[in-house]
Parts: C-alpha cells; structure tokens; sequence
C-alpha cells in the first residue's frame, strides 16, 4: 500500500481524477436531490391519493437508501467499487422516472424505494472510489466533493419553486379537487429527476472507462492489474510512474495462500463468513474499532438531525410564514431554495480549512461546524421577521454542511481500505435508520412547533464531542 500511494502522489493530479470528481459527485447530488424530492411532492401526492399514513414516503426512501448502503457497500469490498458506480444510477433513474406515472400512494411509495436503492449505494463507493485514486496532498477534496451534495439540492429547490408554484400543475393552488390533470407538478419533477439522473448515469460510462481501483486491486493480491492500472493512467496523461511489478512482488510473493486475500477475505467470498471477516477487519485494534465506533454513532446522530430539521423544513417554513405573514406558495419554494443553494458552498470552505493545522484538521473543522450549527438553531427559534426567517435558515443550511461534508470525507480516510466499504456502507446505513425513525416521530409529533429544532441543536452538540474524541487525524497522513 505505501509503493502504491507512492505511485499516485508521483502521478500527482490528472484529468483523470478531475472527471472523477464531476462523475462521483453526481451520485452526491442524486442522493440529496432523491432524499428532498420524495419531502416536496408529499403534500401534493397527498392530496390526491388521501392515504391513512402521511410520512410513507419518508419511510420508502429510507428504507431504500438504508438497503441500498448495505448492498453496495458490502458487495464492493466482494466484487470491486467498478460495478455499484457504473449501474447504481441507471437503476435510480429508470424508477424515478417510472415513480411520476404512479396510480396510487403504494405504488409510489414502492417506486421512490425502488430508486432510492440505486442512488443509496452512491455516498459509500464515491467518496471511496475518489479517495482511492487521490494523492495524498489532494486528499482534502474528498471534502469538497460533498458540494455536489449541495446541488442536488438545489436542484431539487429549483424543481419544485418551477412545477408547484403554477396554478395549473398544483391543485392545493388552484383549490380544484386533485386529479393528474390539475396536479401533475409533483408527477413532472419525478419525471425532470429521473431524466436528469439518467444523463448523469449516461456520462459514467461513457466520459470515463473506470478501473478498479489500485487499493483494492492489492487487497485482492492482483498486483500486475494495480500496476497495469496507474501506468495507464501515467501514460495517458504523460506523468511519471515508476511503479514496477517487480517491486510489489519483492514485498512477498502471492503463492498458493494469497497471503493478502487471506486477510481481507473469507475462504469463500460468497459466504456469510466474508462479512465477519470485514467487520474483524474494522476491529483489528482497540484504536481502529474506538475509531469505527464512533464514526458509526456520528452518523447514527446525522442521521436523525438532517431530516428533523431538512426533510420536515418545508412545513415547518410554512408554518413560520404564517405566523410572519407571508403564506405565499412562491415564498415559501424560493426560500428553500435559497437555503438549499447555501450548501454548496459549505464544503468547499470545509475543504480549504482542512488543509490547515490553525483548525486541527478534519476533527477540528466538525467541531466548528456543529458548534456554529447548534448555536444558530437555537438563535432561529426567535425568528420574528421574514428577513431573520430566510438569513438564520440559510445560515443553518451552509454551516450544517461544513460538519455534514467534513464527515463525509473523515468516514473514508480513516477506514482501512479492504474493509472501507463494509464500514462506510453500515455508517451510512445507521444514517437511514435513523431517516426512518424521523418518520416516525414527525407522525406522532407536531414538526410545526420549535422542538425538532431544538432537538436538532442538542444533537449537533454531541456530534461537536464525539468529534473531539475521534483517535485519528487524517491531515497530513496518506490513506490506507
């Protein structure tokens, strides 16, 4: 592993991981723009399906993601991170696609699970994928990768300011009963989503060819590949690489035993043995497993924070609009926006202040951003003017990514990379539980009141400790 990341730090930067980063954080933006979506048609689909339970759909997108991170997640420290990146998309947009023709709720439901499958394995192989072919003094992108987080976003605020402002397309503004015919807003963004991400999909495998990655190439004892790989990519882009088989092999030869699949793999890939083996792998040491741990509980806190305050905002914006005077479907729609486009810039600032040791790296960064954070919900629940109402919520929205993109691209570079996977599949897994369980508390609590902000700034305080507590500090260090 260190004669490969010396290989990649000799190649430096290329244009190849610069199409990386476009092509990666599309799956960033699907997974924002799959999460917002299901949240801004709810009420629209509502009330033209009038179904006994109201948060089904937050349920099916979780629960998409949630299968969807384990799935991919696992299977790629299997089979390889080449797979989940060329077909997860193409599986989310024929879904979404097919989710704006649903006739009812429970065919919606399933179809906006069925997407969320396909985009909910995007966040684990990303920021892996990416991580694997940086060098080590570019490593601090992995954080501003999570921009594209940031416009998807947008995109979905943009979406549903453009088809559920209009009368015609929204029946709640029209006050006609709801049909397809005067409520298909909610249908058209389904259907915008899904050829969006279908182009995207497109563009993965046909802009760049991937390779397997070096890192996990190793892992596999498939050194003449590893090697294969980087002088492809040197040649292409006429960089130096020095990198030989011969030097890989003079480590220790992969004989009969395959010493390094020994240790990343059961004797069998396909059996139930070969998740143990990942999940020892994450527990080799007490440090690597306190490390593990905590991640895992961070995203676990994330996890039930960002939809309290995210999935639910547009009712608790409403609500507050009322009480300041401004009801207006257009208002509300261009503040979410709004506050949407502020998280795309967060994580590139996240990522500059990475690169510098005055903020304690990675761990010091999250620290700052959840401080901010818990200290602006609390300042938000005395919002009296609309000018407060957009500032504080945009102010939430930018610094919340600073700790939610640092996190992103903490979770990776600490985990080793035969089992990088396995570990970020189950954090991000924890995250979807947690989705669901918001679900579930926004049906047996009032999501209008100030609590769930409230709730939200005391979570972001523990995820501001738990940060201070992690044992390892990526800045300066090369991943595994």
């Amino acid at each position: 592993m260190h004669l490969i990341n010396n290989a990649i730090d000799e190649i430096g930067m290329t244009w190849y991981q610069w199409k990386l980063f476009c092509l990666n954080g599309f799956g960033y933006a699907v997974d924002s723009l799959m999460l917002l979506i299901q949240s801004i048609i709810a009420g629209s689909a509502r009330a033209e399906f009038n179904p006994s339970f109201h948060n089904g759909l937050t349920i099916a997108v979780y629960v998409g993601m949630l299968t969807g991170a384990l799935f991919w997640g696992l299977s790629a420290d299997v089979i390889g991170r080449k797979y989940a990146f060329n077909y997860s998309l193409l599986i989310s947009s024929v879904f979404c696609i097919v989710a704006g023709a649903s006739p009812n709720w429970i065919v919606l439901g399933l179809f906006v699970c069925l997407s969320a499958f396909g985009s909910g394995g995007n966040l684990v192989l990303d920021t892996a994928v990416f991580l694997e072919y940086l060098p080590s003094k570019d490593q601090w992108l992995v954080t501003v990768l999570a921009a594209w987080w940031g416009l998807g976003q947008l995109v979905a605020g943009l979406f549903a300011w453009a088809f559920l402002v209009p009368a015609k397309w929204n029946c709640s503004v029209s006050g006609d009963p709801c049909t397809w015919n005067n409520n298909a807003g909610w249908r058209y963004i389904w259907f915008t989503s899904g050829a969006l991400i279908l182009v995207m999909s497109l563009a993965r495998v046909t802009v760049i060819r991937l390779r397997e990655t070096p890192k996990y190439l190793i892992g596999e004892g498939r050194d003449e590949e590893a090697v294969e790989t980087l002088q492809f990519i040197a040649n292409k882009y006429h960089k130096p690489c020095s990198l030989t088989l011969d030097q890989l092999q003079a480590c220790g030869q992969f004989g009969q035993g395959r010493r390094a699949s020994v240790t990343a793999h059961a004797r069998s890939k396909w059996s139930p043995a070969e998740i143990g083996i990942h999940l020892k792998g994450l527990y080799q040491t007490r440090r690597l497993g306190l490390s593990t741990t905590l991640i895992w509980f961070s995203w676990l806190l994330i996890g039930l924070a960002y939809p309290l305050y995210n999935v639910f905002l547009p009712t608790y914006l409403a609500t507050r609009g009322a009480a300041l005077g401004e009801t207006s479907a257009y208002l509300n729609w261009r503040n979410y926006a709004l506050a949407n486009f502020c998280s795309i810039p967060s994580p590139i600032l996240a990522g500059l202040m990475c690169r510098s040791r005055i903020f304690w790296g990675r761990r010091g960064v999250m620290i700052i951003g959840a401080l901010i954070t818990m200290a602006f919900f609390f300042a938000y629940t005395q919002v009296r003017t609309e000018a407060q109402n957009l500032g504080f919520t945009m102010a939430i929205s930018f610094f919340l990514n600073v700790y939610y993109g640092t996190l992103y691209a903490y979770t990776p570079e600490v985990l080793p990379s035969a089992h990088r996977g396995t570990g970020n599949g189950i954090a991000i897994a924890f995250n979807r539980l947690m989705g669901i369980m918001s679900a579930i508390v926004a049906t047996y609590a009032n999501t209008s009141t100030p609590v769930p902000i409230y709730i939200c700034a005391a979570l972001f305080a523990v995820m501001a400790l738990v940060s201070a507590v992690f044992p390892f500090e990526p800045m300066g260090s090369r991943s595994s």
